[in-house]
């Protein structure tokens, strides 16, 4: 069953939050946070990102720039930036894109629930990723960015979601991107109760995103139990930060793939080939979106074609074979045009959907890529599924949008 409990946590005054608040670390490079941060000294940036404070070029993960990161958090705090709520509480934090909403819960989540696999995951880890999170979850000691969870839909939870968010919001702002964020504090003690013992009747929660930030919190707090003589289960290192959604409210969106060449194929042949697995459809100049599972947009000299994968090509009962991300990787990328390794390969590119198909033309057009491939996202429902049955998602499965704003709510772990 699912613990989670509420946490001290450690917030901007209401009036600087758009000031501190942030995009993930993992969102932008070096110096898109640089300019992101110009001119403002509260951003979370200097703590998230530290790299900004050294000359460009600066090697992010030297030792310096991890102590820089310690530095800012102990500054931010100093100056009254962030400051700790002197109660332990819940928060409820709100996004909205495009006129829809969702709503999660920020709360502490158990560390052995991660190692023992009662929190799940659907993607594979690189360690090197993982180790630089754990530095800098170890030097601060604390959670400064949370993960995103989901969990099955929870009636008591959506009532609690609902009186919550009747009052009024601790933050409530939309950040340069055009995205709402808004948070409230739950600290009376009968809804606090009301939540623990919600999420314990939850069997799993699942990494939604944030794959690696969830190891490395993780890994600290086992880390820091392992080397304590005293370690009695209840200290605070036990746990680490998550926004949990009700899974209805997330939605999946597409994950896009750009190809430099054919494989020394002409267009001609290319699509001669696809006709073995797929039902080509010539769709002309304007831009064609996959219209439901097993059917791909693809661009390719100037025009939009719709393939519709052959019955027998994929596989509905295996829950990694119905995926049209297998479909493609396999019977397109692979079996086509030589591409095995998605990770490694620099024959390919991915485009988040949020991006739009009109990226995918324009990276076409400019003669940089020889075709784009579309796909119809993965639900909810798939990830849960491949997460219940111990299998992992292909690299570029899932994009979740809109990204969880950094900097509302920090966990120490003292």
């Amino acid at each position: 069953m699912a613990r989670v409990k509420p946490f001290k946590g450690v917030r901007p005054p209401k009036h600087l939050v758009e000031q501190v608040a942030s995009r993930p670390y993992d969102v932008l490079n070096s110096e898109e946070a640089r300019k992101e941060a110009e001119g403002n000294a509260k951003s979370l940036y200097h703590i998230i990102k530290p790299e900004i404070d050294f000359e460009p070029g600066f090697d992010e993960h030297h030792p310096d720039v991890y102590d820089k990161a310690v530095e800012n958090f102990k500054k931010f705090q100093d100056e009254g930036w962030l400051v700790q709520d002197g109660k332990e509480n819940y928060y409820i934090y709100a996004q909205t894109m495009d006129g829809r909403t969702q709503y999660g819960f920020v709360v502490a989540a158990w560390v052995p629930d991660y190692m023992e696999g009662r929190i799940k995951k659907h993607e594979l880890t690189r360690r090197d990723k993982e180790e630089d999170r754990m530095k800098h979850v170890r030097c601060n000691n604390a959670n400064i960015e949370p993960v995103f969870f989901a969990f099955p839909d929870n009636e008591e939870l959506e009532n609690i979601i609902r009186e919550v968010s009747a009052r009024d919001p601790e933050y409530d702002f939309t950040a340069p991107d055009g995205f709402g964020h808004t948070l409230w504090v739950i600290d009376d003690e009968d809804t606090i109760r009301r939540v623990t013992e919600e999420f314990a009747k939850i069997p799993n929660l699942y990494i939604a995103d944030g794959h690696h930030r969830s190891a490395a919190a993780a890994l600290v707090g086992a880390e820091k139990a392992s080397g304590n003589p005293d370690h009695k289960g209840d200290e605070e290192y036990n746990y680490f930060m998550a926004v949990a959604f009700p899974s209805s409210h997330l939605r999946i969106i597409d994950y896009n793939r750009v190809v430099k060449d054919l494989n020394g194929l002409s267009p001609e042949e290319f699509l001669k080939k696809l006709e073995e697995n797929f039902i080509v459809e010539e769709k002309g100049v304007e831009i064609y979106q996959p219209s439901g599972l097993h059917n791909f947009a693809l661009y390719m000299d100037g025009k939009w074609y719709s393939l519709t994968a052959k019955e027998g090509t994929y596989d509905d009962k295996d829950p990694i074979g119905v995926l049209d991300v297998t479909v493609s990787s396999d019977l397109i990328l692979r079996d086509i045009l030589g591409i095995t390794d998605l990770r490694s390969d620099k024959r390919i590119d991915f485009v988040g959907g949020i991006r739009g198909l009109g990226e995918l033309q324009k990276r076409v057009d400019s003669g940089e890529m020889a075709m784009a491939l579309a796909l119809y996202p993965v639900t909810m429902d798939q990830l849960i599924n491949i997460a219940d049955t111990g299998n992992i998602m292909p690299p570029k499965t899932t994009w979740f949008e809109p990204k969880l704003r950094s900097g509302l709510v920090i966990h120490k772990l003292d």
